[in-house]
């Protein structure tokens, strides 16, 4: 298999393999052939396309010939341009999504931890939050120590720091508080040390009273400025804390208690046919099983936002999922930019062309499960089954609101390869093969297995869910081994 129609009613076949020119495409397809070389992950006309006219992929159209094109010609940034301009006026038709149902012979359990607010962890660390950047390199000493201190008594500390929180007015504040504020309630975090400096526009007050569902016994803090030695301060604070943390044990829980978060990054023209497919396989399945599953990157929906908006549980999540939609363009337009400025020069190296490929693609993370909740920036899912979470396309800035919304597990798919990794375990799955076998110390699973000739793609996924139970389970992602954790804060306003 040399290529691949996404949709019966594409008018293009992506190259699963580059294309030489002249040479002939496989059946059913052999009577056109390449007409340039092709890279693999992009695309070949299946029909004579006249300029104006949609290109479709996955079904749906990704934008409009610039030119004429002929049969077996590549399509790509020279003679395909998008479609998508600003806001646009949607109209609720019901949810048109089909019921699910978990299989039979899949793990229905986890060991995890849990919470005294009936949360559950998949892992027992002690995190420490800064509420200002003023007080990173005191928060990231008292981590090294105590990790020297008390080794592998919990399953780790770590200092998650930023350079916000002080010189930010309105909203720009709220979303730092609101995102940290996360990150305090967050059940993989057995026990939290708040470090404030004293000063700071982000009151360390203020911070903890946005962190109404901590479990206060497992919360210390203090403010730099008014302890005299800061370190020392905090390595108290961690003796008290570990020491609770010790009597932690990891009980069976059920699926439902998972919150998985969905992120793609570096993708290319593969991501859409294996890695997120497979990743959308997997959100059905913590779906079915009523577990949580959260999906952000509002700005790769836009050209695509009608697949959610045709799934949404009611007319209110419909509304909602406009106001997401709509609201994120106009922060574009605001900011005088074009709502189609993506994909990234990586991206397009990979084979997508338009911001309406590159989400059609991404949204396939979502699976086909209802849309039950729509949340802001800073929020936490609440609900059951699929919620969308506003925030940029960013990988760092995404994946940690995915991590302050309560996802206890990141899967992140790539085309091109990152090292990146979250406060949250974050399994990377690689689109192809190729990247897999030569960054092994980043990628945790191959989707591209999914091509091989024979490879049946349920029981892939079935195989999939399974590791991915072991890794709620404590199973070490590559992240964790490579000690790879950050966090990054949207900062969208003024600074003083």
């Amino acid at each position: 298999m040399h290529v691949l129609q996404v949709h019966p009613r594409d008018n293009v076949v992506v190259a699963l393999q580059p294309l030489a020119q002249g040479a002939a495409l496989p059946e059913p397809f052999a009577e056109l052939s390449a007409q340039q070389a092709i890279p693999a992950g992009h695309k070949v006309a299946l029909t004579n396309i006249a300029k104006g006219q949609p290109v479709i992929k996955y079904g749906f159209a990704i934008g409009k010939a610039t030119t004429d094109i002929n049969a077996g010609e590549h399509i790509h940034s020279h003679n395909l341009a998008t479609l998508l301009s600003g806001q646009v006026d949607y109209r609720y038709s019901g949810c048109q999504a089909q019921p699910l149902t978990f299989p039979a012979g899949l793990p229905t359990e986890f060991m995890g931890y849990r919470r005294a607010n009936g949360k559950v962890g998949t892992r027992n660390e002690l995190w420490i939050i800064n509420t200002v950047g003023c007080v990173n390199r005191a928060a990231m000493r008292v981590a090294e120590q105590a990790r020297k201190r008390y080794g592998d008594e919990i399953d780790g500390i770590h200092a998650f720091t930023h350079p916000f929180g002080c010189s930010q007015l309105g909203d720009d504040l709220d979303h730092t508080r609101r995102l940290l504020a996360g990150l305090i309630q967050h059940p993989n975090a057995g026990a939290v040390l708040v470090m404030g400096l004293g000063c700071e526009n982000n009151q360390l007050s203020k911070l903890l009273a946005a962190s109404p569902g901590v479990d206060l016994s497992r919360i210390r803090s203090f403010n730099a400025q008014q302890v005299e030695d800061e370190i020392e301060q905090g390595l108290a604070a961690v003796d008290e804390l570990v020491a609770q943390m010790r009597t932690d044990k990891r009980t069976p829980c059920p699926v439902a208690d998972l919150v998985v978060g969905m992120k793609c990054g570096g993708s290319d023209g593969l991501s859409g046919l294996t890695a997120n497919p497979l990743v959308g396989r997997i959100a059905d399945l913590v779906a079915a099983g009523n577990g949580k599953v959260v999906l952000t990157e509002t700005p790769e929906m836009f050209g695509a936002e009608q697949v959610f908006m045709a799934r949404a549980q009611n007319e209110q999540v419909f509304g909602d999922i406009v106001t997401l939609v709509n609201d994120f363009k106009q922060y574009f337009i605001d900011n005088k930019q074009p709502v189609y400025e993506n994909p990234s020069p990586g991206n397009k190296d990979g084979g997508l062309t338009t911001l309406e490929e590159k989400s059609l693609g991404a949204i396939q993370k979502g699976g086909s499960a209802v849309v039950n909740q729509v949340i802001r920036y800073g929020d936490m899912a609440s609900q059951s089954g699929l919620t969308l979470l506003e925030g940029p396309g960013n990988d760092a800035v995404s994946s940690t609101a995915l991590t302050a919304a309560g996802a206890t597990l990141l899967l992140f798919t790539t085309g091109r390869g990152t090292p990146l990794g979250f406060p949250a375990p974050t399994v990377k799955i690689s689109s192809n093969s190729s990247l897999a076998a030569r960054k092994p110390q980043w990628i945790d699973y191959d989707a591209g297995g999914l091509l091989q000739k024979g490879r049946d793609a349920e029981q892939f996924s079935h195989d999939f869910f399974r590791y991915l139970i072991d890794v709620a389970s404590g199973k070490a992602t590559r992240n964790e081994q490579s000690d790879n954790r950050e966090i990054a804060i949207w900062k969208n306003g003024v600074t003083l």
